[in-house]
C-alpha cells in the first residue's frame, strides 16, 4: 500500500510543478513591457544614484577613518 501511495503522491507533485509553470508562462504574457527608450532612461538614473551614493559613502569611510586615527592612534 505505501508504494502505490508515494506513486500518488509524485504525480500529483509533478501535475503541481507542470501547472505551476503553465501558470507562470501565462503571466508572462500579461506583462506590460515598457518602451525600450523608458527603459533606458530608467538604467540611467538608477547608475547615476548607485555611482551618487557610492562617492557619498566613499567619503564618509574617509572621513571617519581620519576621525578614528584621529581619536584612538594618540
Amino acid at each position: 500500500m505505501a508504494l502505490s501511495e508515494n506513486k500518488k503522491a509524485e504525480e500529483k507533485s509533478t501535475k503541481g510543478i507542470v501547472k505551476f509553470f503553465k501558470e507562470v508562462k501565462a503571466e508572462t504574457k500579461r506583462i506590460t513591457w515598457p518602451p525600450k527608450s523608458e527603459t533606458k532612461k530608467s538604467t540611467i538614473i538608477v547608475l547615476f544614484f548607485c555611482a551618487v551614493s557610492a562617492i557619498i559613502i566613499g567619503f564618509m569611510d574617509y572621513g571617519f577613518n581620519g576621525l578614528y586615527k584621529l581619536i584612538f592612534t594618540k
